[in-house]
């Protein structure tokens, strides 16, 4: 059974992310340590205490749809009600709306574990605070009077609808139109696909977030608006009105994450109305939507990210309680009787330590993203711009390098489990098949990666980065100057990846000045991964070097060098040399 790491977490938001100086800075307002502490271990119990115990339920049951409804697993209602009872859905909201307005990286650390927890769980609320985030941004004050303060409680939930079944990740490609009605509201038309969340019975009203073309709109991505549809209309008194031409016409039938539902929508068919058409509100300005839309998804990737830590930790969790259960065979450093957990068979130990190692560098670099967010809401335009600038960067890395992680770390955890692991009963396989997703939505990891080195890279004239870079220097500076036996050779390794990654990046900062995209676009996996393993592996190094005799925190980062960081040289020669051997191999894929 998964418990959420407590102290772990907030070891990596105080000492690793930086939290403790921007408290002691007085950065972070009122907040304090002892008050942060208080909010994880609540969290942490919710987490462990009432969602967890139903992960297996809601996998096994699934959400059913029937008459144009969706009725969630058992409890889960149950669940949501006292997850919103608790003031958990309101963390990082507006005060002026009902919110608590406590930085983005708490409302991250809570949401590694309602995911740990349940992942099918934690997308609900997850899709809610995007629809927060854009609500704030970009809505209307008379939007907000009326959605807004429900939707920072979690009494009523938001979903997004992006793509539909012709257009996958090329949102230029969408058709669904939106046609105004003169008085300020707009008549929606079409289907959208994949949206999480889009019909449930936990809560009263759903917000959709909806992206649709103005009759009058330019083609492409140009030409789309953002508009907020209610699943039922609101009366001016606040109360519920008739339901709104919206429905779900059907759930996927998933590889993971069972219990939340995948709806198709459809939109102003005339089911549900006086007339056909879903009644919208604009969002924003007229075919601005795409921005407005990122200002969600944005946010939306940092929490896919920590979604994929959430998942490695609870799969590192299984399955080191396995090997502790489980005996066989006779292990080298086993003296009792009989057969040997499998915790002292050295190739489990290899299992084990990847599993853990992956993780905390994976949720390292997490919450070190969430903490620049935080940041660049404050100070002087400067900062603001700088910590904006950071954020931007690590947003890619946190996005998909925590989500391959979360994928590799729970294939392993089934590995460790040997036949059990492939039986369903044990659980193992869950966290296996939950994960596979998260590589996917949000934008593909491959589009990260293309994002990453086309638009992140040159922030600045690439003075983010190189900022970057120089704070990655100052820890290796100092784990050269600590003389800390248990690092091994981590100092040297770590060195060694990270000048494999500067040669990487300005490989590939030549060659997008040289105009020469085809190499750029194909490195750009392999570049992603160099930067996620490296930063992971120094961060590993300032979570070690953040507690004074932390021996057994410079041994894991010993592991992750010396098993995992050394392998920075092999991903710089894919990034420089893997691009040529393209051209004529792909030929053999086109039919």
């Amino acid at each position: 059974m998964y418990r959420a790491p407590v102290d772990e977490i907030a070891h990596a938001i105080k000492h690793v992310a930086g939290l403790s100086n921007a408290i002691e800075s007085g950065q972070a307002g009122e907040l304090s340590e002892d008050l942060v502490d208080a909010i994880l271990e609540e969290a942490g119990k919710f987490a462990t205490d009432q969602i967890a115990p139903l992960l297996m339920v809601g996998d096994q049951h699934g959400s059913k749809l029937a008459n144009d409804a969706v009725t969630t697993p058992p409890g889960w209602k149950e669940l949501y009600q006292s997850w919103i009872a608790g003031g958990w859905n309101a963390l990082s909201g507006p005060e002026e709306y009902g919110g608590q307005n406590l930085p983005s990286t708490l409302a991250m650390a809570a949401t590694e574990m309602w995911n740990s927890g349940s992942m099918a769980f934690g997308l609900c609320p997850m899709l809610t605070m995007g629809a927060i985030e854009a609500f704030e941004a970009h809505a209307s004050d008379e939007l907000k009077a009326v959605y807004f303060e429900k939707l920072i409680s979690g009494e009523w939930t938001g979903s997004m609808n992006l793509t539909e079944p012709q257009a996958g990740s090329d949102l230029a490609a969408l058709k669904s139109r939106a046609e105004p009605q003169g008085d300020g509201t707009y008549r929606i038309f079409g289907q959208k696909i994949f949206i999480t969340y889009g019909e449930h019975d936990m809560t009263d009203n759903i917000v959709h977030l909806v992206l649709a073309r103005l009759p009058d709109a330019p083609a492409g991505t140009r030409g789309i608006s953002l508009f907020a549809v209610p699943k039922f209309l609101v009366n001016d008194d606040g109360s519920l009105g008739e339901r709104n031409d919206a429905f779900c016409s059907g759930l996927e039938h998933k590889l993971g994450v069972h219990a939340s539902p995948t709806c198709t929508m459809i939109y102003g068919d005339g089911k549900f109305g006086d007339k056909p058409g879903a009644i919208g509100w604009l969002i924003g300005e007229e075919n601005r939507g795409l921005n407005c839309m990122f200002t969600m998804m944005n946010n939306a990737r940092l929490a896919v990210g920590v979604q994929g830590v959430a998942i490695a930790e609870a799969a590192t969790q299984k399955a080191i309680a396995f090997a502790n259960e489980r005996k066989q065979g006779k292990a080298p450093s086993w003296d009792g009787e009989g057969m040997a957990p499998i915790v002292f068979h050295p190739d489990i130990q290899r299992n084990l330590l990847t599993m853990k190692s992956l993780t905390q560098a994976a949720r390292a670099i997490c919450y070190s993203c969430a903490h620049a967010l935080d940041l660049a809401k404050i100070g002087s335009d400067e900062d603001k711009k700088f910590w904006s600038e950071r954020a931007s960067l690590l947003t890619p890395i946190a996005k998909a390098y925590s989500t391959d992680i979360g994928s590799e770390v729970a294939s392993i955890g089934v590995q460790v489990h040997g036949g059990m692991g492939f039986i369903e009963e044990t659980g193992a396989a869950i966290f296996m098949r939950d994960a596979r997703i998260a590589q996917i939505y949000e934008g593909t990891n491959g589009i990260q990666a293309i994002d990453l080195v086309q638009r992140k890279l040159p922030l600045s004239e690439g003075q983010c980065v190189s900022a970057y870079f120089d704070e990655l220097d100052g820890t290796l500076e100092q784990l050269r100057a600590s003389n800390e036996p248990a690092f091994g050779n981590s100092m040297a390794v770590l060195s060694e990846a990270m000048e494999a990654l500067k040669s990487a990046t300005n490989w590939l900062n030549t060659k997008s000045k040289a105009g020469e995209t085809q190499h750029v676009l194909a490195a750009a996996t392999p570049y992603q991964t160099l930067f996620g393993l490296v930063a992971g592996g120094i961060y590993l190094a300032k979570s070690a070097l953040a507690v004074p005799d932390a021996k057994d925190r410079a041994a894991l980062c010993r592991f992750f060098a010396e098993n995992h960081a050394n392998g920075a040289a092999a991903l710089k020669n894919r990034v420089e040399q893997g691009a040529d051997s393209f051209e004529a191999a792909a030929a053999s894929l086109v039919d």
